[in-house]
């Protein structure tokens, strides 16, 4: 065991609370949501690990519980959920996620720097949270491991052939965006954990699937909750609750039914064509001797009004009810409306064992098959899919019948047997409920996780093996509190070479040598190939960060490797149109574009005729939304336009948010009127003493120092003078 592990789970959409799951509230608080729960829990109380820190997204919306707006809660005392506010307040599915995720990423670096709980670990749940922690890895240097739970390239491929245009397709379920991200996931991460060795095979259509390691490790569930049906609770509180709350769902399904005496038929799911409730009606509807052995019971999520349900959700719903009613069985199927799925489910399963009943999921193709062990668990036989998962569980478990999802008779077959065959029901429910506890605990699940992670990091140093060959940013410097972070402009600050870079080697050589209280940043107009050009030339210690581009571009860097922050990208792509204006300055006869090297997503670059400028034309030009952008001449010769909200002193603040750096922290150094937006706030300005004409009228103040001393000298100068060096 190496030191104590702090794990960041990451699972953005669905609901995550402490005090009780909403599942089947919708399509994305379903398996998922409650696995991911559990495995945080129940890996929280594994001895080597010190602390778990669940992300997700902060949910503002009247229509919910207010314990999702509810910034860092306490599960216990070695788990915290912390939500992360992205795109807005109201709760929205998944499939809205996508364009928020690089925003959710800044979010989650400034939370963990701001409290200082930088992980050794983190894991991600789903396409989303795999693109948020491939990002997040490469930040921080901290490796990743992933869990699937469903797979873009099936689903896409389910709806093209149910008939859905590619277009429509991609503007619902942004295809595009979670295939790309489960392939990068497949890359970066150290190793993906599957349910089952069948699970693996689903990953081959992946380009990246021979990067990827594979762990198959089954889930597990609560066996202090999914006891048998014959197990009485010892504490006469307790056992009362349980009594009140079976009683409750005793009459939530007896109200439906003619006969509740009879055994029923149980399944239990969400409302999803894929779960295939209509073929177990269409069996049990077709079979009068069925009919008279037993009831069929539907717990099929959650409702109020089905009107008001999402459409595929509604469809599904009201494909049960008409075949309720074409088949005639009122009063021998229940369908309840809602129930208590963190309290009454595992009752459930208990009230049908105590019938004799049987748990019947016929779903296309089940990745794992929680509800099978959970059944089991409870002394439940089952009748269940033999594509995917149970055909694992039930050869180990020996708790039921294994069934091809769409054949009528091999299901009507499995489930006479199982409810007139005393014997055989009572094999399978003893089989299910002694079988669970030795092979589908989560205790077995977290011991060999936490063993999987602690080879992987004692093999890597802690780096993750995977790192050992990918861009590796040393970053340390700004896990560690920094006193002060120095951003300088290069061009007549920095290098001024017509007067042979005065300073220059002296402040080369407290930059080497700076300790690790102290950051440092470019920025500069200049396109990242001019700066690496600069960096190399100068033999220039690597910075922390650099602002360039006129303050388009952030990249994280060693001097070798850069990484661009996709972050500062997505809150520069709000509002800014880029084709549009290009088109519309096409009508401008004294502008040129530049060559391809000068632009970038949110920078278009002109050369212009210095005496036909005319800014009152630029701006007709653009027409209404001329304010939401920045048009900025330099040199007489070149014109830039940018998003407003691109600049340099933007960007700074946007970094130091990020990294939990407070304003007051910074200096910035310059020379010119472009660099004057660096000095706005807190942050404290070094005016070097070669500025240009434009700021030959600031003093020194307060927070702004203006050198005697040219370029690097004058950044010195500053330095003494702030008492950041002596």
């Amino acid at each position: 065991m190496m030191t104590k592990l702090r794990i960041s789970i990451i699972n953005i959409h669905g609901l995550l609370k402490g005090s009780g799951l909403e599942i089947g509230r919708d399509a994305d608080n379903g398996g998922q949501t409650k696995y991911v729960y559990e495995f945080a829990e129940f890996l929280s109380r594994h001895p080597g690990v010190e602390h778990v820190d669940l992300f997700t997204r902060l949910i503002d919306d009247p229509a919910l519980s207010s314990e999702y707006a509810v910034g860092v809660e306490a599960v216990n005392e070695k788990l915290d959920i912390r939500r992360i506010p992205f795109l807005g307040k109201k709760y929205k599915p998944k499939e809205q996620l996508w364009e928020g995720l690089d925003t959710f990423v800044t979010g989650v670096v400034h939370h963990i720097k701001f409290h200082d709980i930088f992980p050794n670990w983190i894991h991600s749940h789903y396409g989303d949270a795999g693109y948020a922690a491939s990002e997040l890895s490469t930040i921080l240097n901290i490796p990743f491991a992933h869990t699937g739970h469903s797979l873009g390239f099936y689903k896409r491929k389910k709806l093209f052939e149910n008939g859905i245009s590619q277009q429509e397709m991609e503007k619902k379920f942004k295809f595009e965006a979670r295939i790309a991200a489960e392939e990068k996931t497949l890359e970066l991460s150290e190793f993906i954990i599957t349910s089952t060795e069948q699970e693996i095979e689903t990953y081959k259509p992946y380009k990246n699937f021979g990067l990827a390691k594979y762990h198959a490790i089954s889930p597990g569930i609560d066996t202090r909750k999914f006891v048998p049906y014959y197990h009485k609770e010892q504490d006469s509180v307790k056992h009362m609750e349980e009594e009140q709350r079976k009683y409750w769902v005793a009459e939530s399904i007896s109200k439906f039914l003619i006969n509740p005496h009879k055994p029923f038929i149980l399944a239990l799911s969400r409302p999803d064509r894929h779960k295939n409730l209509h073929t177990l009606i269409e069996v049990y509807g077709k079979d009068k001797e069925l009919q008279s052995m037993a009831n069929l019971v539907i717990f099929a999520g959650i409702r109020k009004d089905i009107a008001r349900m999402p459409e595929s959700e509604k469809d599904v719903l009201t494909d049960l009810l008409l075949a309720m009613d074409k088949y005639d069985l009122y009063g021998k199927m229940a369908i309840p409306k809602k129930h208590d799925v963190e309290n009454e489910v595992s009752i459930i399963y208990r009230y049908a064992a105590e019938k004799r009943g049987v748990f019947a999921n016929l779903t296309l193709h089940e990745n794992f098959g929680l509800t099978v062990i959970e059944s089991a668990s409870s002394g439940l036989p089952v009748v269940v899919t033999k594509n995917g998962g149970p055909s694992e569980i039930i050869p180990t478990c020996q708790n039921g019948i294994l069934v091809d999802p769409l054949d009528v008779g091999q299901i009507k077959k499995a489930l006479r047997t199982i409810l007139t065959d005393e014997n055989q029901w009572k094999y399978y429910s003893n089989n299910g409920a002694i079988n669970i506890q030795k092979h589908y605990s989560w205790l077995s699940h977290v011991n060999q996780y936490v063993a999987l992670i602690d080879e992987n990091l004692s093999l890597s140093s802690g780096a993750g093996i995977k790192k050992q060959h990918y861009p590796n940013i040393n970053i340390s410097r700004l896990k560690r509190k920094v006193e002060n972070l120095l951003v300088s402009d290069i061009d007549g600050t920095l290098i001024e070479p017509k007067l042979n870079n005065p300073g220059f080697k002296e402040l080369k050589a407290h930059l080497i040598n700076r300790t690790e209280k102290m950051a440092f940043a470019l920025a500069t107009g200049r396109n990242l190939r001019l700066v690496k050009k600069v960096i190399e030339e100068e033999k220039f210690p690597a910075p922390d960060f650099i602002i360039c581009s006129v303050g388009t571009e952030i990249y994280y860097t060693n001097g070798k490797d850069y990484i661009l922050d996709k972050g500062w990208a997505t809150f520069l792509s709000g509002r800014w149109k880029r084709e549009e204006v290009e088109n519309r300055l096409k009508a401008i006869s004294w502008i040129k574009l530049q060559e391809e090297e000068a632009q970038n997503p949110f920078k278009i670059s002109y050369y212009y005729d210095k005496e036909k400028y005319d800014y009152d034309q630029l701006v007709a030009a653009l027409g209404k939304g001329w304010y939401k952008i920045n048009i900025i001449p330099s040199h007489g010769q070149f014109l830039d336009f940018i998003p407003k909200r691109a600049s340099k002193g933007n960007a700074i603040k946007f970094l130091c948010r990020k990294w939990a750096i407070p304003l007051s922290r910074v200096i910035a150094a310059g020379d010119s009127g472009n660099d004057i937006d660096m000095f706005r706030g807190a942050v404290k300005g070094i005016i070097v003493g070669n500025r240009s004409i434009e700021l030959n009228h600031y003093q020194t103040t307060k927070s702004i120092f203006v050198a005697k001393s040219p370029a690097s000298a004058g950044i010195l100068e500053g330095l003494k003078h702030y008492k950041v060096i002596k």
